[in-house]
């Protein structure tokens, strides 16, 4: 993988605020500083409580949801971000292990916009992170 940021991705997301919801702490602590070097502010949760919490209070412009959380599970945890007026504006992209169409699907019918499986491949991550700020902020940007 090219950890290499390019311009293109950090002028796109300067300003940008990511919430990562990730219980496990390492995957946390990866992905978190490679969203950092590339020019993002990260704020985390490790649970879907905290998750919606934390994006009602810090208003992210994006949510990296995992699905397998303790306690509310990423499914329940977007679905309820995604009910509330305050926040069903903000994009939710689902990370997870399951790697089914079933999978796939259920995380867009609890309100997901995007959806990368675990391991994580930053550059498809960033392409989905980037398209969908595009989309928020009304640019153009090719898939």
């Amino acid at each position: 993988m090219n950890d290499a940021p390019d311009a293109l991705m950090i002028q796109s997301s300067q300003a940008s605020k990511l919430l990562l919801v990730e219980d496990n702490e390492s995957n946390r602590d990866m992905l978190s500083r490679r969203l950092v070097r590339r020019g993002f502010e990260v704020v985390t949760a490790t649970d879907g409580e905290s998750a919606i919490r934390i994006a009602r209070e810090a208003k992210p412009d994006l949510v990296l949801m995992d699905m397998s959380l303790p306690g509310i599970n990423g499914w329940d945890a977007t679905r309820i971000i995604k009910s509330s007026p305050e926040m069903s504006a903000i994009p939710v992209v689902a990370l997870t292990a399951h790697a089914m169409s079933s999978d796939r699907e259920e995380a867009f019918a609890a309100g997901c916009n995007g959806f990368e499986t675990k391991p994580v491949e930053m550059d498809k991550l960033l392409a989905t992170i980037n398209r969908l700020l595009a989309g928020r902020r009304g640019l153009d940007v090719d898939a």
